[in-house]
C-alpha cells in the first residue's frame, strides 16, 4: 500500500536520557482531521500531546497506522556521538516499519536521513512545523521519551527527572552535584556543562 513516513527525533539535546526517534507510516490520502491538533511537539503541551498520541495509538490497533519509536541509550551517545545515535534509531525505525521503498514517500525533520534504499526522501528545516506526518513523528517521539523519564524518576527520584526530562536545569546540576553521575547520564556531554556544575 502507498503511503509515506514522516521521521523526527526527540531529546537531543539533555543530559541524560536516551534520544528518541520517532518514524510514522501513513496511508496516502490520510485525513489527520482524524486525529487532535497534530504540530510541532514544542508547541503542544504535555497534554495536547498525550491525547494525540492515544488517539494515534488508536488508529494503530485499527490498522490505520504504524510507528516506530527507537530509544538510543546515554551509553550509547557517549561512545559514539549523538550524531551516530539518532542515525542508529533511524535505522531501527524504518527495520520496524518494514515499509516498501519504492512506494513510500518519505519526509525527514532537519538534516535526517532516512537508509538509501527509500529514493523517495525529502529533508524539511523546521518540517515539524510544517509538515503533518513529521509533525505526528515528532508527538510519538517525545511522548514516549517522557514517559520514559518518568519511569526513570520512579526508580531515582533525586535527580528529578518527571520535571525536568533529563535536561540541564539548575534543579538537575544541584542533584549531580549532590548525587554524583548515574548510567543514565550523558557524560560527554555533561564536559560540556562542567561549569555549571561548579556553580549550581
Amino acid at each position: 500500500m502507498q503511503g509515506s513516513i514522516g521521521v523526527d527525533e526527540a531529546g537531543r539535546g539533555p543530559v541524560a536520557g536516551p534520544v528518541a526517534v520517532g518514524a510514522v507510516w501513513v496511508p496516502k490520502g490520510f485525513d489527520f482531521e482524524l486525529l487532535p491538533r497534530v504540530d510541532d511537539s514544542k508547541k503542544l503541551t504535555e497534554k495536547m500531546r498525550e491525547r494525540a498520541f492515544r488517539a494515534a495509538c488508536a488508529l494503530v490497533e485499527k490498522g490505520i497506522l504504524r510507528y516506530h519509536v527507537a530509544l538510543i541509550s546515554a551509553e550509547h551517545i557517549d561512545a559514539r556521538g549523538i550524531t551516530d545515535a539518532v542515525r542508529t534509531g533511524i535505522t531501527a525505525c524504518f527495520a520496524a516499519l518494514d515499509a516498501d521503498p519504492a512506494t513510500t514517500h518519505v519526509k525527514l525533520d532537519g538534516l535526517l536521513k532516512a537508509p538509501e534504499a527509500f529514493v523517495h526522501q525529502e529533508t524539511i528545516i523546521g518540517g515539524d512545523a510544517s509538515e503533518p506526518t513529521i509533525a505526528l513523528a515528532s508527538i510519538l517521539a517525545k511522548v514516549t521519551r517522557d514517559r520514559y523519564m518518568v519511569s526513570l524518576h520512579e526508580t531515582s527520584p533525586a535527580y528529578g527527572f518527571a520535571a525536568h526530562k533529563g535536561y540541564g536545569t539548575k534543579q538537575h546540576y544541584r542533584a549531580i552535584a549532590e548525587h554524583g553521575m548515574m548510567h543514565e547520564h550523558r557524560r560527554s556531554f555533561l564536559k560540556k556543562f562542567s561549569e555549571g556544575l561548579g556553580t549550581n
